[in-house]
């Protein structure tokens, strides 16, 4: 039975893809539902995902579009009852994943299909950064598409707060960072906010990214360069030392409360991505370059490190026709403007209206359609490492927290790279 499901949605994509009608494929989903699956319930992603909803609805007479989102866990939950629908083969018409790694064990157990067609008839190759490609291609195919960017690598601060502090700018590198964290505890203030676990490996990759640098960056977690090398070893003392001039012993909450404190002064800096902007513009009531600003951060000027939403073509998918054209929906211009204004985060696509990305998106807009910019993937945010290797840089990440031993976090992250291959 299984079986048969799966070459008939071979059969779908081949068809779908050149063009030629479903009954001469062999087959098609059946119903007039499209059911798609993400963890987007939070103001602007669910108003975004609504616009797109309703002008796939007004492409598709007849069709209707079932929200099957789940909230909860910052998409936790909407992971793990995904996993068990995944598992007995019941999986929705698409879902949402984190672009890169993150979807390899779904590549690998055969959970997804190959959308290199798709992205070819529709020209995707040609307005998506190779950087972005690059992050996306496993085993030399495509298998999501992606509706948004967000960045990851920003140092964000409020400009009254330096100019109280005399201090000329923020930091553009590490060890600037250092030299003014001693100023501004002097003065009182926490040099740098942090929260949960999670801020602090999001923190974890910023200083490394901005020690090694792009290229070693990538290397490091393809495997290529190995956590006990000098350099990385002395990126981990860094982040040590960094880590040490932060209010980690007294974090509480998630990263709203981490911004909060730079907005309220108790903190100067804060490492976070630019999700930030649209919590600061809406909650706070706060103006880009006015009440708050950010930078690359430090290290990292003109590199962007990406993470995006995007969407899948799932094995087993009841209607893989209408699965494709909401694909289509998600990489096309309208659903992309449709989408990222309301969610506060840019198109993949490099070939946008400007004007409908004004303040801190404008920037950031800029960047990621310079062809200079250099386009590398978060750790966190689920590009650069596969579930399971990210799982044991968590469980290292904590043990380090608590005993503080660099030689046997590097030697762990050196092993447990080979055990998740």
């Amino acid at each position: 039975m299984w079986q048969g499901r799966v070459g008939v949605l071979a059969l779908v994509v081949v068809a779908v893809l050149a063009g030629i009608p479903m009954c001469a494929a062999g087959g098609g989903g059946g119903g007039n539902q499209l059911e798609v699956y993400s963890w987007w319930t939070g103001p602007g992603e669910e108003e975004g995902l609504a616009a797109m909803a309703q002008e796939f609805e007004s492409k598709n007479a007849g069709i209707t579009f079932v929200n099957a989102a789940v909230s909860g866990g910052a998409g936790s939950n909407a992971k793990a009852i995904l996993a068990s629908r995944l598992l007995a083969n019941d999986p929705p018409d698409s879902y949402q994943r984190h672009a890169g790694l993150e979807l390899e064990d779904d590549v690998r157990s055969g959970k997804v299909q190959d959308l290199s067609a798709l992205y070819d008839r529709e020209g995707w190759r040609d307005v998506l950064p190779k950087g972005l490609l690059d992050n996306l291609t496993i085993d030399g195919r495509i298998y999501a598409v992606p509706v948004n960017i967000h960045r990851a690598n920003l140092l964000w601060y409020r400009p009254a707060a330096l100019d109280e502090l005399g201090l000329a700018g923020p930091p553009k590198t590490w060890a600037e960072f250092l030299d003014q964290a001693e100023r501004i505890k002097q003065a009182g203030r926490t040099p740098l906010a942090i929260g949960p676990q999670w801020t602090q490996k999001h923190l974890f990759e910023t200083v490394l990214l901005g020690e090694l640098g792009p290229d070693r960056y990538e290397r490091l977690f393809a495997g290529a360069l190995g956590w006990t090398a000098p350099e990385v070893t002395a990126a981990l003392a860094t982040y040590q030392r960094v880590l040490s001039h932060s209010d980690l012993r007294s974090a509480s909450g998630d990263w709203q409360p981490q911004l909060d404190r730079v907005m309220q002064g108790t903190a100067v800096y804060a490492v976070m991505g630019d999700w930030v902007s649209g919590y600061l513009e809406g909650a706070k009531k706060q103006r880009w370059q006015q009440g708050y600003a950010a930078v690359a951060s430090p290290g990292s000027d003109g590199v962007y490190s990406f993470l995006s939403d995007a969407f899948t073509l799932p094995t087993g998918a009841r209607n893989p026709e209408l699965a494709l054209k909401w694909l289509v929906e998600c990489g096309s211009t309208e659903g992309q403007n449709l989408f990222n204004p309301r969610k506060g985060s840019i198109p993949a696509r490099v070939d946008v209206d400007a004007r409908l990305y004004p303040g801190y998106l404008g920037w950031a807009l800029a960047q990621w359609r310079d062809p200079g910019t250099r386009i590398t993937g978060s750790l966190t945010h689920g590009v650069v490492a596969n579930n399971a290797y990210n799982a044991e840089i968590d469980s290292a990440l904590g043990l380090f927290n608590q005993d503080g031993d660099l030689g046997d976090l590097a030697a762990t992250l050196d092993r447990t790279y080979e055990a998740t291959r």
